[in-house]
């Protein structure tokens, strides 16, 4: 495909009409230019400046643009490698990760998917710390290791679909696998990074790659988007961060698993002018359940109830903090008198045997307020409704 002036004049013409209507009326003469305005519409946001800095940029796939980095934990990631370090990019697919490592490094990306490749090379044409390369990551890293050639740094993010298109998760199941991959990437570089689904276990993901030095929690404000693993040749103890980007803020948490092991937690039930706080998802994910409470002087409302209470406000706390309205057993009088108090609430259930719909059914809320309220089980069985507002 041609990716000329005419192409993209074209699509700059068409970028608000309806692309059913426009598929029925150009068919397969104009499916390309069609294509282009489906992503920008789809990914242009998560893209953030890369769209508005190169307006000629091409998505090879719509799968490449569901699959790609946003710009901001690409910029995340491009951070952990150093300056002018030489980076192999194994796995580059739309080349957001690339693109923001070549701000401040030199990039070899390799990809394997024809069409993606000529779209990188078109992309990224005029970026000169930047090459392409069409290839098996697998076959470039043995003819790395054939040649003798070696990188500072490389970075793989594993494709976690199966061969029949299904969602995988665990490393040994992604393409490629990395766990079988790693003593090979370590001797073409020191440091490899391999980003990873949110949903592995740590401990376990730990236990697949012993040469891990650092996993990532990496997340914003409502969920926890990746664990990023940090390989490294030297032998060091393993640290464990759960770094959250907001809109204007980065907050990170660091621990070692041992700071976890050996952290002491108490218990209590929070009453009104209390706080509460409610860790980002990347902290809960990083499994600092102990260690938290510890470490901001706060006390946990339940072992299995990850919520934090205290008399002061912790301005630092990686999360949400709330003010404490009133704490009410759950039973029959509270229950049916809730929603005469507070119609609309924003509720969330911590360690509560009722799901949140069965439960604002029988409290008789609705969604829309700030007003949140936590249904809880406390260490000593009790079932409280925490109502809280934002601080």
């Amino acid at each position: 495909m041609k990716y000329d002036t005419e192409f993209f004049e074209w699509v700059e013409a068409h970028k608000d009409d309806d692309t059913a209507r426009l598929r029925l009326k150009y068919g397969r003469e104009r499916a390309d230019e069609i294509l282009q305005i489906e992503c920008r519409r789809k990914y242009g946001a998560k893209l953030g400046d890369v769209l508005s800095e190169r307006p000629m940029f091409v998505f090879a796939t719509a799968l490449s643009g569901e699959q790609s980095t946003s710009w901001r934990l690409a910029q995340f990631h491009a951070a952990m490698v150093a300056p002018g370090s030489h980076v192999a990019d194994l796995t580059a697919g739309l080349g957001i990760d690339a693109y923001a490592m070549s701000r401040h490094a030199r990039v070899t990306a390799i990809e394997r998917d024809p069409a993606v490749a000529g779209a990188l090379r078109h992309n990224y044409a005029d970026v000169a710390s930047m090459t392409v390369i069409e290839a098996d990551c697998r076959d470039f890293v043995r003819e790395c290791i054939d040649k003798g050639e070696t990188f500072d740094a490389v970075f793989i993010d594993p494709a976690r679909r199966d061969a029949g298109g299904g969602r995988v998760f665990a490393l040994d199941g992604c393409e490629p696998d990395v766990t079988a991959m790693m003593p090979d990437l370590l001797r073409m570089a020191r440091k490899v990074i391999v980003k990873a689904s949110p949903m592995l276990d740590i401990t376990h993901t730990l236990g697949e790659l012993p040469q891990a030095v650092t996993v990532i929690a990496l997340g914003t404000t409502t969920e926890c988007k990746e664990l990023d693993i940090v390989c490294l040749t030297d032998v060091t103890p393993v640290t464990i961060q759960a770094v959250t980007l907001g809109s204007d803020f980065e907050a990170a948490f660091s621990f070692s698993p041992a700071d976890e092991t050996m952290a002491g937690a108490k218990y209590a039930i929070p009453v009104a002018g209390d706080y509460v706080f409610d860790p980002y998802p990347a902290v809960m994910k990083s499994g600092a359940m102990r260690l938290l409470g510890q470490r901001y002087g706060l006390a946990k409302l339940a072992a299995n109830t990850h919520l934090w209470t205290g008399k002061e406000a912790v301005d630092d706390f990686p999360g949400h903090r709330f003010v404490v309205e009133e704490v009410l057993p759950y039973a029959s009088k509270h229950i049916k008198r809730y929603a005469s108090r507070y119609p609309r609430v924003s509720l969330t259930t911590r360690n509560f045997d009722v799901a949140a719909p069965a439960l604002k059914s029988k409290l008789g809320v609705v969604d829309g307020s700030d007003v949140r309220l936590f249904a809880v089980t406390a260490q000593d069985g009790s079932k409280l409704l925490v109502t809280c507002r934002p601080d």
